[in-house]
């Protein structure tokens, strides 16, 4: 087993300064622990987005976590709008069609990672 290697996985130490920033359907995320580190076997993946308003869509395998950094707004989960602000964890299982209103900084943590093939839009009601 490699020194960086556990049982449960691989030792990550990631900065924001080393994440690869990229445009999402939620706004800008920066990818702490993604699909690229797959081989490390990391029990969850991370990211620090932030929220310019997120288009309704859901998963069907993923589940996310949210927690709310800085900022304020909505999450909406299956047309229920839920007021969220710093501190504020969102629990968001697989098939739950979920969006953002607002301007917030995000924690989104996934199990397992949103594959491509695991992103579908939603309409707004």
């Amino acid at each position: 087993m490699p020194m960086n290697q556990q049982q449960g996985g691989a030792i990550i130490v990631r900065s924001e300064a080393d994440a690869r920033r990229e445009k999402s359907a939620c706004g800008w995320r920066y990818r702490l622990i993604s699909r690229e580190d797959a081989e490390l076997a990391p029990a969850a993946w991370a990211h620090a987005v932030d929220i310019e308003g997120a288009k309704p869509h859901y998963h069907k395998r993923s589940t996310e976590l949210y927690y709310v950094l800085e900022g304020e707004g909505a999450v909406v989960l299956d047309g229920a709008e839920h007021p969220v602000s710093r501190g504020t964890l969102v629990h968001i299982p697989p098939g739950v069609v979920h969006a953002a209103r607002g301007r917030m900084r995000v924690l989104v943590i996934g199990v397992p990672d949103i594959a491509e093939d695991d992103y579908f839009e939603a309409p707004e009601k």
